[in-house]
């Protein structure tokens, strides 16, 4: 026999469909929970469940389901009273079993509350009313935010500096409620491409800054007063014309502040993933870019995601043969990696043999003085080079 627990359990699973009613403003209906279990065994089995059952029915408490009964002849115990199904004949008798009267109420409000002031939202409340539920306490807030944008879109502000009197980290506490309700109230004004909170909604934020070495001295001399180890937000950077004829990129700190010297070239800190940040800057598109990281899963993973936006892109020391000259057995972090990598034949051919047997050599592990030897022979750039040779602009 269905017991009062279930009964509560399937009730629940209604009451999303129940709070949609209430919005749609639609007359109660009656909700039916089928009771489709069989009579137990033996007798004391039969009247504990009995028991159970009338114990929060409507009959018993005053509210609640209503038990509708039928008499089925059983093999064990005759004929007997089973129940065929039990109902909820009215809202109240819903609310307070589920001891939701409180809450429904002050969902009406809420719903009445938003539709007065945005309309457009019913959809949303419709799809979401558990969302209302969730932000009953944050609607008034909420809502001085939605005017606020309503009435200045793409206000280029900072989060915190934007004149709205609501606590100073309430919206970027509420940021997942706030952009769902934002996309649709000030909908031809949102950066649809955009994820970031911020940039969707037209706000000024922290942008990632970007750390550089110039790596020939006159160059830092005349654009940076001698100057060679910056860092900038991501937009000056990206404004950046320096004559430079190839950019370098490295994975790890150490590697790039001991970086050698090279004339006519620009040294950038990767930070492993995050060089996405680099994606957009335009000088990059057409610069000579060299990206060197550690010869790991990981390193070749970093140099794929980097050659996806700059496809021109040519790796350095990520070759089989420092591999197998410095490597001394180190185990790497495995990957779950499956899509096709941005890779050479022959750096896809080493990513697989280091995958397969867990393999990594970092970058520190080869000599210093190999890596300026190497640069000086593979690529052929001298520190003599005067600029007057390599003063192509990027």
């Amino acid at each position: 026999m269905i017991t009062a627990a279930e009964i509560r359990k399937k009730t629940e699973r209604k009451y999303v469909d129940y709070l949609r009613s209430v919005v749609a403003g639609s007359e109660f209906e009656p909700i039916v929970i089928p009771c489709d279990k069989k009579a137990s065994a033996s007798m004391d089995e039969y009247q504990h469940e009995l028991t159970d059952i009338r114990s929060q029915s409507k009959e018993v408490k005053g509210f609640g389901y209503t038990i509708e009964w039928k008499t089925v002849k059983t093999k064990a115990l005759g004929e007997q009273d089973l129940p065929e199904r039990v109902l909820f004949r009215s809202a109240s008798d819903v609310e307070r079993f589920l001891l939701k009267g409180g809450e429904v109420s002050q969902f009406r409000k809420d719903v009445a509350m938003l539709f007065n002031e945005f309309p457009q939202l019913r959809p949303w409340v419709e799809r979401y009313p558990l969302k209302v539920i969730e932000n009953a306490s944050s609607w008034p807030d909420l809502l001085k935010v939605l005017r606020y944008f309503v009435a200045n879109p793409c206000p280029e502000l900072y989060i915190r500096e934007l004149p709205i009197e609501v606590h100073t980290k309430f919206i970027e506490r509420n940021k997942g409620v706030l952009r769902e309700l934002l996309d649709i109230v000030i909908v031809e004004h949102v950066c649809s491409d955009e994820k970031e909170f911020e940039k969707r909604f037209g706000l000024r934020y922290d942008e990632p800054w970007v750390r550089i070495r110039v790596l020939e001295a006159s160059i830092a001399s005349e654009y940076f007063s001698g100057v060679d180890d910056l860092t900038m937000p991501q937009s000056q950077f990206c404004a950046l014309s320096l004559p430079v004829q190839k950019v370098f990129v490295v994975e790890n700190k150490v590697n790039f502040l001991t970086f050698p010297k090279l004339a006519g070239s620009l040294l950038i800190w990767g930070h492993g993933f995050t060089v996405g940040i680099l994606k957009s800057v335009p000088f990059m598109r057409h610069a000579s870019l060299y990206y060197w990281g550690d010869i790991d899963v990981q390193g070749f993973e970093i140099l794929s995601q980097f050659r996806s936006y700059f496809p021109q892109t040519q790796s350095l020391l990520m070759d089989r043969a420092t591999f197998d000259t410095y490597f001394e057995g180190d185990k790497g972090t495995p990957s779950n990696v499956s899509k096709p990598l941005h890779l050479t034949p022959a750096e896809a051919t080493l990513y697989n043999h280091i995958k397969s047997h867990n393999l990594r050599l970092e970058q520190e592990k080869i000599p210093q003085k190999c890596i300026e030897n190497i640069f000086n022979s593979s690529l052929k750039i001298s520190q003599k080079i005067g600029r007057a040779s390599c003063r192509e602009r990027v």
